[in-house]
């Protein structure tokens, strides 16, 4: 493959998938002797860590899960983006970081090396955003936040911050481009990710984080 422009965008996929695909609630979880998918929900992100091997290890898993959102997407940007060619939208770097977001958001809910059987991805979503739109991410994150703290279920956080992502990111820059179909692709597939807690919390049967007396 000769075209720099292919090359860049190739790798940029598989960087980002090889990130994405690093499963840190399994590696976390088998360093402290358990394998997070016998236990709670069996998914390896970070609130069935938080669950089963409790608050540190969560939030170790989380800020894992996070970074390498970040990661891939400047990897992409800062080192991957070819000699500009004019009318070649993917040269622009912050369209190389879409891609590397992309591989590594689908690396982490579908890791091949665990039967691609991975997380929900929202840490990882977070971290993508982190690395393309900031303020977007920090919008998302206090919502998650506020959310959780007034129902106290993750998973409806998560689905909240989600559904609020594209309309966020069209508020703040009132335009559709690519990183907008980018967003709005990430948060139904994290919608998508969270149907059976969905199920649960219409059921009324979904777990919820009780508050410390």
């Amino acid at each position: 493959m000769e075209n720099p422009l292919m090359q860049s965008a190739l790798v940029s996929v598989l960087a980002g998938y090889l990130l994405g695909s690093i499963p840190w609630g399994y590696v976390v979880g088998k360093c402290r002797g358990v394998d997070i998918r016998q236990h709670g929900s069996g998914n390896i992100g970070a609130t069935n860590v938080f669950r089963t091997l409790g608050r540190n290890w969560g939030v170790l898993v989380f800020a894992l899960d996070v970074i390498k959102g970040i990661l891939a997407v400047q990897f992409a940007m800062k080192w991957l983006a070819p000699t500009p060619t004019p009318g070649e939208w993917l040269t622009v770097p912050d369209n190389l970081g879409i891609l590397a977001g992309l591989g590594c958001f689908l690396g982490h809910c579908f890791p091949v090396w665990l039967g691609f059987k991975g997380g929900k991805g929202v840490a990882v979503g977070a971290g993508i955003l982190i690395g393309l739109a900031p303020a977007v991410a920090g919008i998302g994150l206090a919502i998650w936040a506020v959310v959780f703290k007034l129902s106290r279920y993750v998973s409806l956080a998560s689905v909240t911050a989600a559904i609020s992502l594209p309309i966020i990111l069209w508020l703040l820059h009132r335009q559709i481009g690519a990183i907008f179909w980018f967003t709005l692709l990430i948060s139904l597939l994290a919608i998508w990710r969270h149907r059976t807690n969905i199920q649960r919390l219409l059921a009324g049967t979904e777990s919820r984080f009780e508050k410390k007396k």
